[in-house]
């Protein structure tokens, strides 16, 4: 009985099938923390959002600038339940005919507990006209028009990040803008400005400057028959974004340059209408000023190759346990997948405080060093350490150079796997498996635990 217990037990240390389950195991284990991980990159990515909030509520949140537009009121009568006649205050939006803004963005980067936000201060030249339409196109009484109270409104979506006076000139006359939209239908909040007495079917040109504060993206309306946007900035990295992209664009290292050319055809709305008939927000078109150094995105990105390194490293241990004939046992597989594991959160932590590149080097070579030195001390074997110190230095600067090719990581890490894996289809090709599996060890003493 003793004897047959002590083949099984022969035989549970020996069989390669179960130690290959058992690793199986301990990776199925490992990729548990990985999850831990992911939730802390998390949780750091919604600490990040959070302070970047607070910086853009206090200096000027994203801008939407809608304007300028014509409103004018108008009267609509009724009579109540006792015959008595009565109006209400309606209103007739008019849009320009002609729209041309041009703008400079001066980008800021600000810090707090380690947090970049990005903010901007935009300097706007608007230019343009209306046409006003004949009271023989509306569908409104030209008596119950109140040309007489018309004001101009332009829509600014933060009005904290307004920086100077806004002084409109119409025709030959000049305005002073207010706080405060007369009507919501188009934007929910901005300034506007009562005028002389509009006359009906007359042109009439405009122009002011904008001096606006604001993080991240600045959008434009397209509510001119025809538009021209003109941007341009020091920012090397933005992204176009919104309904529309530019005609014309250059980006460098030194900043970029976008220009729009809309037409009324490429949106859903007329250039006059009464209420709240159509929502102009979908049109909407920008730039939003990206930080291309994303730690959060990146660190995520890292975390979803942990089960790559635990594989191929613990497989490099199981190869060597083969050649060597000496054993490795679970704990210490258990031990080099922690050091795997460690290198995620270690380059979260560092890259909060140092470049990215920098925090990933550090952690990889500090990584590579601890497991290739434990190598060497559980198999005796400089040779293998050296194995295992190129190993993970290939794998890392592998994943390294995926990173950088954000528009290619998909298939370079289809290509890099493939290839992995025919070097350790080539490697073990003349390995007998079923020799080793019933295969005794001559020296028992010599398989470590």
């Amino acid at each position: 009985m003793h004897d047959i217990s002590r083949k099984v037990v022969n035989y549970i240390e020996r069989s390669i099938t179960l130690k290959i389950f058992s690793i199986g195991i301990l990776i199925l284990i490992l990729l548990l923390p990985t999850v831990m991980i992911q939730n802390l990159i998390r949780e750091r990515q919604s600490r990040r959002n959070s302070v970047v909030m607070e910086i853009n509520q206090k200096w000027g949140d994203s801008q939407t600038i809608t304007g300028p537009f014509i409103t004018v009121p108008f009267k609509t009568f009724f009579e109540d339940k006792d015959g008595k006649t009565k109006f209400n205050l309606n209103y007739l939006h008019i849009l320009p005919e002609t729209l041309d803004i041009s703008g400079k963005m001066t980008p800021e980067v600000r810090y707090r507990s380690n947090f970049e936000a990005v903010l901007y201060n935009i300097k706007l030249k608007f230019r343009g006209n209306f046409k006003l339409p004949a009271t023989s196109q509306l569908n409104i009484d030209s008596n119950n028009l109140l040309w007489d109270k018309a004001y101009l409104s332009l829509g600014i979506t933060d009005m904290r990040g307004i920086q100077e006076n806004i002084l409109i000139t119409f025709n030959k006359d000049s305005y002073e803008a207010s706080p405060g939209l007369k009507t919501t239908d188009l934007a929910a909040s901005g300034v506007s400005t009562l005028m002389n007495p509009l006359i009906p079917n007359e042109s009439n040109n405009f122009s002011f400057d904008l001096n606006l504060n604001g993080s991240e993206q600045v959008s434009f309306i397209p509510i001119g028959e025809s538009n021209t946007v003109r941007i341009n900035s020091s920012w090397p990295s933005p992204s176009f974004n919104g309904a529309f992209l530019p005609a014309n664009r250059e980006v460098a290292e030194t900043g970029f340059s976008a220009n729009w050319k809309i037409l009324h055809l490429n949106r859903n709305y007329p250039q006059f209408w009464e209420g709240a008939q159509y929502k102009v927000t979908p049109s909407a078109f920008g730039v939003k000023l990206i930080l291309t150094a994303d730690i959060y995105q990146r660190s995520m990105r890292l975390a979803k190759y942990s089960i790559v390194f635990l594989l191929f490293t613990f497989a490099s241990f199981f190869f060597s346990e083969i050649i060597n004939k000496q054993r490795i046992h679970p704990i210490q597989y258990l031990l080099i997948g922690a050091a795997i594991l460690i290198f995620y959160t270690l380059v979260l932590s560092l890259s909060e405080h140092m470049h990215f590149n920098y925090a990933y080097m550090i952690s990889a070579a500090s990584v590579t060093l601890i497991i290739s030195g434990y190598a060497k001390a559980i198999i005796s074997n400089s040779r293998f350490a050296y194995t295992i110190f190129g190993i993970l230095t290939i794998l890392y600067c592998y994943l390294f150079i995926v990173l950088q090719l954000e528009d290619y990581a998909l298939i370079m890490g289809s290509i890099g796997l493939l290839i992995i894996l025919a070097m350790v289809m080539y490697i073990t090709r003349k390995i007998n498996w079923y020799e080793i599996e019933t295969a005794r060890p001559e020296n028992q003493d010599s398989w470590r635990h």
